[in-house]
């Protein structure tokens, strides 16, 4: 797992918490304001994990309940990125019932949807962790998510690709075929992108990988390639210019990651740890 993956600054998470705090409470929280008419009840609570599993979220969790009272305190007694055992108490809260009960719902969803990706993250890094290749997320995130979705797959070990489409160049087949060909895509990029970003090139075939190495491409993605063809075009890309970049994707799962990294890739990319990991339970116990 990393330990070093960092959150933007809380000026730019505040206002996706405030919109999803919103979305959640549309008028009033019609149960909470009824149950507790007149009364300003403060109350302690704990954060409990219900499955194994890495704990993420913890500090995010934290924000959004103090975006509805500053006064709650929230102390995760999880480190983050820890795993955790089902049953284990993972934070503790005091602060007024009515914000608990509010912001509870938001608050969860999001730590268990990122202790989940984390999770899911920590078991493909972990089959390739003995090997120089990297396990790399993609864009194939939740809209109105991708910056927690991808601090999730980051703290579970996964090296964070392009954030958004002007993070880099990346040509596709579809780019391709616009273009009329990789020769022609690179030219008229080249021609008015910006310094200094690279440009990644998507190949399918050994003719493709031939002509990105013609170009002078900093990295070569190696598209749904069989193993076997993937260790031509690794050394043929070796041979020709050990400084390029070798990006392995397409169909990545937990029992060919590894086959895939013997290949003597750079970079295996894959959307599974964000698009196919489960939530982990986790579930907040008032103490009244």
């Amino acid at each position: 797992m990393s330990n070093v993956a960092g959150l933007p600054p809380w000026v730019v998470i505040d206002p996706l918490l405030q919109s999803w705090l919103v979305e959640d409470i549309g008028r009033g929280d019609r149960t909470t304001q009824g149950v507790l008419v007149g009364k300003t009840n403060t109350v302690k609570a704990l954060w409990v994990a219900k499955a194994p599993g890495i704990v993420i979220g913890l500090s995010i969790a934290k924000r959004v309940f103090q975006l509805l009272d500053a006064n709650v305190s929230f102390v995760a007694t999880a480190r983050e990125g820890q795993y955790c055992e089902a049953g284990e108490q993972v934070a503790k809260i005091d602060g007024a019932l009515d914000c608990l009960l509010t912001g509870e719902r938001v608050a969860l969803n999001l730590a268990m949807r990122l202790s989940g990706i984390a999770t899911l993250t920590y078991k493909y890094a972990k089959q390739i962790s003995d090997l120089p290749a990297r396990l790399v997320d993609t864009r194939k995130t939740t809209p109105g998510l991708r910056m927690l979705e991808k601090y999730a797959s980051q703290l579970g070990g996964a090296v964070n690709h392009r954030m958004g489409l002007d993070d880099a160049v990346m040509i596709k087949d579809n780019h391709i075929a616009a273009a009329g060909g990789i020769g022609e895509a690179i030219a008229l990029i080249r021609s008015n992108m910006p310094y200094p970003l690279t440009i990644e090139v998507e190949t399918e075939s050994l003719e493709q990988v031939e002509e990105a190495l013609q170009h002078g491409v900093d990295i070569i993605m190696l598209d749904n390639m069989p193993p076997e063809l993937m260790i031509m075009a690794v050394k043929k890309i070796r041979d020709r210019n050990s400084g390029i970049k070798i990006e392995a994707s397409g169909n990545i799962t937990l029992d060919n990651i590894r086959a895939v990294a013997l290949t003597g890739v750079d970079y295996i990319s894959t959307s599974a740890p964000i698009t196919q990991s489960k939530w982990l339970d986790l579930s907040m116990r008032i103490c009244l």
